[in-house]
This record gives C-alpha cells, sequence and structure tokens, in this order.
C-alpha cells in the first residue's frame, strides 16, 4: 500500500475511531436541592466526555421581596469546556418575568412541530440511578405533624410514580419522612437526583429537534434567538 493511500484511511480511522468513543460516551448529571430553616442551597453539576466538560451550577441564595419584586437568585457558574469558565451573577424572578418566560414557552411549542412528543421522547432515554427524598419537619403540634407526614410520604411516591411515566428509573426511589415532635416550627428537606443520558442519543435528539423546527416557517430563526435570550420571533402557528 502506498503512502499517499494508508495517510487517508489512517486518519479515516482515527475520525471513526474519535466519533464513536465520543457517541459512546454519557452525559452525566447531578442534581441536589436543600432547605435547612431559611437557607436554600440549588446545586448542578454536568459532564460529558469522559470528563474532559465540566459544569458546575450553584443557586446558595433565594431571596423573596414580596409579591411585587418577587425573588432574588445568586447563581454561581464554573465549568471545563475545555476552556475554564467561572461567572456570578444575580437574577430577579418577579411577575414579569415568569410572564416572559410562559411567553416564550407558548412561541417554541409554535415554533417546532410535534415539540411534546420530541420531549416526551428523549426524556424516555434518561436513565435516573439515583433518586433520594429526605424531609424532617415540625408543625408545632405532635397531631398535626404525625398526620403532615403522612401526607407527606403520599405526596412523595406520587411524585415518583410520576416520574418513573416519562424517565427510566434504574434503581428504586428512596423516601424518607421524620416528623419532629417538638413545640417549635421548623423544615429540612434534601432531594438528590443522579442520572445520565447517552451521548450519541443527546446528538440525535438535537438533529430531531432541528428538523422538527424546520417544518415550521420562521422555527429555526426563533430558535436561534431564543437560545441567544432574546427571543423576537413570532413564527407562524403551527398546522394541524
Amino acid at each position: 500500500m502506498t503512502l499517499w493511500l494508508a495517510i487517508p484511511l489512517a486518519l479515516l480511522l482515527l475520525v471513526i475511531v474519535v466519533l464513536l468513543v465520543i457517541f459512546t460516551s454519557y452525559i452525566h448529571f447531578h442534581l441536589r436541592v436543600c432547605r435547612l430553616g431559611k437557607d436554600d442551597r440549588i446545586e448542578l453539576d454536568l459532564k460529558a466526555l469522559y470528563g474532559l466538560v465540566k459544569f458546575h451550577y450553584e443557586l446558595p441564595k433565594l431571596v423573596f421581596q414580596g409579591m411585587e419584586r418577587g425573588i432574588i437568585v445568586k447563581l454561581e457558574e464554573s465549568g471545563i469546556a475545555p476552556v475554564r469558565k467561572d461567572q456570578d451573577k444575580d437574577e430577579q424572578i418577579d411577575k414579569e418575568s415568569v410572564t416572559r418566560w410562559l411567553k416564550n414557552i407558548r412561541k417554541a411549542i409554535k415554533a417546532t412541530h410535534g415539540l411534546n412528543k420530541w420531549m416526551k421522547d428523549t426524556l424516555s432515554h434518561v436513565e435516573i440511578t439515583k433518586l433520594d427524598w429526605s424531609t424532617d419537619f415540625s408543625l408545632g403540634d405532635a397531631a398535626y405533624t404525625a398526620t403532615a407526614a403522612g401526607a407527606c410520604w403520599g405526596l412523595k411516591w406520587t411524585l415518583a410514580g410520576w416520574v418513573s411515566r416519562y424517565v427510566r428509573l434504574k434503581t428504586s426511589p428512596r423516601m424518607f419522612v421524620a416528623p419532629v415532635f417538638s413545640d417549635e416550627i421548623s423544615f429540612a428537606t434534601e432531594a438528590v437526583c443522579v442520572g445520565k443520558l447517552s451521548m450519541g442519543y443527546a446528538v440525535y435528539s438535537g438533529l430531531r429537534l432541528l428538523r422538527r423546527a424546520s417544518k415550521v416557517q420562521g422555527g429555526l430563526r426563533y430558535w436561534k434567538e431564543l437560545l441567544s435570550r432574546n427571543p423576537a420571533v413570532s413564527p407562524q402557528k403551527e398546522a394541524d
């Protein structure tokens, strides 16, 4: 075999191997939601390509400032992808921002042919390997606390059953409710969710989303502006 033919074949083989390694890897996520007294914390870790790409998002503070001003959220973001990225910012969640988000969701549905079906198909490939949720609380009265503990158990397992309809639970959820019989009102809860999604299916799902958006006039243009956080396109209403 001549050299001019061996080099392209070797490069082609290398590309195929790299693509196989990428598409057979997983996107791992670790979500933790915690509330202890007045302290709130939400953490999300994302890892892909065998740890070469990492992102960490953290909400260490939620400040409620009334019905008019809403909630002040402090977001801390860091990651390696492959350049390190560190960013802290404060955002305000009020009635206006919630209305804007709902409006963007409605537009996204109109801008994508069968968005609900696409979302269900994608979630059905998400594997949950750990789902723990513990809650300790006291209502200040033993009888009320005991009654509320039973209701809390039912609510948790109802939510776990609802989640299992859309994702793959690889292990049984672990739910804990510990009533605290105290004269003082207290509340603490922690939920941990760990799972993964195949990188190959994530790419395939993204291509399907592009294809569905392309079927709607102005759909791709709207998604581009939505991802840039400046949606201004009103896509044509999806035909029946």
